[in-house]
Parts: structure tokens; sequence; C-alpha cells
């Protein structure tokens, strides 16, 4: 994992209020988490061995909510309800995100509400690192967000609107051009997004 690929790292103002943990209950969440665990165990999300982390994942709620990995989680192999927030609300323009839960954000999170933004049927997303996939899917001339535009910005969320709507469909990758390493899944389900990645994995390992 490049040094470069730094996702624990918050560049939006976050706006965030401790609040007890509510993943148990939100549907697709125990799927989520349970894919999670497997990402970790593939080296796709996890730590850097400074302690940052890289990759995250989240799953749609009701009323333009959405419930995201944690940040400072990616170490942990197993998060549990306790390791999600969720994101009520976000602002691209004004780079502000807002939170409630029991850990704070995902440095990502404007990523995956740039997602759920263009593409209303997305259920899911998954956010990725891998040296080889991500090489591999710009080699191969998948969508990619601008070499320019660095995560967590409001310049990377607009490129992933744009992506999103280029493709024209409820499921899709993404690879993060400017964004060392970071690849996107989407799709109308848990499962849809976790087998895009998987099918990465069968692909170019």
């Amino acid at each position: 994992m490049n040094e470069s690929a730094k996702e624990g790292y918050v560049k939006y103002t976050a706006e965030h209020t401790p609040a007890a943990a509510v993943a148990a209950g939100v549907p697709g969440w125990k799927e989520l988490d349970e894919g999670r665990t497997g990402l970790y165990d593939l080296g796709l999300v996890g730590a850097l061995p400074n302690g940052v982390g890289f990759g995250n994942t989240s799953v749609r709620m009701n009323n333009g909510e959405f419930l995201i990995s944690g940040t400072a989680t990616g170490g942990r192999r197993a998060l549990g309800p306790d390791g999600y927030c969720v994101v009520s609300a976000f602002d691209i323009e004004k780079n502000r995100v807002s939170s409630r839960g029991p850990v704070k954000a995902s440095a990502e999170s404007m990523s995956h509400g740039a997602v759920y933004l263009a593409c209303p049927s997305a259920l899911s997303v998954i956010h990725i690192h891998s040296r080889k996939i991500f090489d591999a899917m710009l080699r191969d001339g998948y969508p990619r967000t601008p070499a320019d535009a660095p995560y967590g910005t409001p310049e990377m969320a607009r490129a992933i609107i744009a992506c999103v709507k280029e493709q024209g469909r409820s499921r899709g990758l993404i690879v993060m051009a400017g964004h060392d390493e970071g690849v996107i899944a989407y799709g109308e389900s848990v499962k849809e997004a976790l087998d895009l990645v998987l099918g990465l994995c069968h692909k170019y390992n």
C-alpha cells in the first residue's frame, strides 16, 4: 500500500454527534459487515503500518441517509455495530458532512454520498484499495475520475457523479485516478457491490 493512499485523513468539515449504534437495525448491515471482514482478509480494506486506514463500506438508509464504516477503523478485522455511523447529510459545494453514531464518518463519506446522489437505485457502495486492480483498471480503460481530483474533496465528489451518470446504470465500477490505489464499486444491493469487487479480484489476481 503506497503511503500516498491515506484514506484516513478527513478533508471535509465534519459535524459529528456522538450517539448510540444503530447499525444492527439497518437492513443489509449484517451482510455489509460480514462482507467488509472478507475484504479485510483479502487486503482490500485495512490499515497502513502507521495506522492510517484505507477502504470503507456503506449501505443506503431512508431519507437520504446512509450507514458507513467509521474513520480510524481500518485496522480492525471485524467492526460490529460500533464500527459504523450514520451520515445524515452532506453538502458537496460546502464540503461538509454531518454524521451521528459511536464513531465519526469515514474520510470517503463524500464519495459514497456522491454515488447515492447520482444513482437513486444504488443501495451499497464499496471502496477498496489494491495496487494490482487499480493499475489494471487504468490500463483497461474503466471509468475513472481525473488524476487531479484528490480524494475527499468536492472535485472528487463531482467527478464521481459524472462517472456514475455517464455509465447510466444502477451498478458500476470507478477507478479513482487521483486517489492512488482507490476503486469504487456500487450496486442495487450489498451483494451486488461485493460481487463486483470479487469479480475484479478474480480477473486481476
